[in-house]
C-alpha cells in the first residue's frame, strides 16, 4: 500500500506551478490587525497581574485559578505572535526602500517592535505590553503617512 501511494506521488511529479497569495500582492495592508492583537496582549497582561491565587488548599478553587491563568497566558502568547506576524508583513511586504527617506529609523522601529512581541510572550510585564502598544502606534502613524493620510489612532479598550 505504501508503495502505491509513493508511486502515485512520483507519477504526478513534477507538480504544477501554483501562485501563492503574495505572488500577486493584493495591496491591502493595514496596521489595524497588529493593533488589535497588541491590545489583546496588554489586556491579558493586565488580567494576569490582577489575578489572585486562592488561599488554602481548595482543589476546585485552585483548578479554576490554574485554568484561568493558563488560558490568559495562552491568549497573551498567541496574540503576541499574531502581532509579530502582522508587523513583519507590513515591514517586509508593504514598506519599501523609498520609505527610508521619510523614516530612516524604520528598520530599528520594526526590529524593536518584534523584540517587544517576544518579550510579551515570555513575560507578564505590563510595561513591555504598553511599550508594544506604543511601538504599534508609531508604526500606525508611519504607515498612514506613506498613504498621505493621518488616520487617528483609536483603540478598542
Amino acid at each position: 500500500m505504501l508503495r502505491s501511494v509513493f508511486s502515485s506521488i512520483v507519477n504526478n511529479l513534477p507538480a504544477k506551478e501554483v501562485k501563492a497569495h503574495c505572488d500577486g500582492p493584493c495591496g491591502v495592508y493595514d496596521p489595524a490587525s497588529a493593533r488589535v492583537a497588541a491590545e489583546a496582549v496588554l489586556s491579558m497582561t493586565k488580567k494576569l497581574l490582577e489575578l489572585s491565587p486562592p488561599l488554602g488548599n481548595d482543589k476546585a478553587a485552585w483548578s479554576t485559578y490554574n485554568n484561568t491563568f493558563s488560558r490568559f497566558v495562552a491568549i497573551k502568547e498567541d496574540q503576541a505572535q499574531e502581532t509579530k506576524k502582522e508587523l513583519l508583513i507590513l515591514w517586509t511586504d508593504y514598506f519599501k526602500p523609498e520609505h527610508l527617506a521619510t523614516f530612516p529609523d524604520i528598520h530599528e522601529t520594526f526590529w524593536k517592535a518584534a523584540k517587544l512581541c517576544s518579550a510579551c510572550k515570555v513575560n507578564i510585564d505590563q510595561v513591555k505590553a504598553e511599550e508594544l502598544m506604543q511601538a504599534v502606534e508609531k508604526i500606525h502613524h508611519m504607515f498612514w503617512k506613506t498613504k498621505g493620510r493621518s488616520d487617528s489612532w483609536v483603540t478598542a479598550s
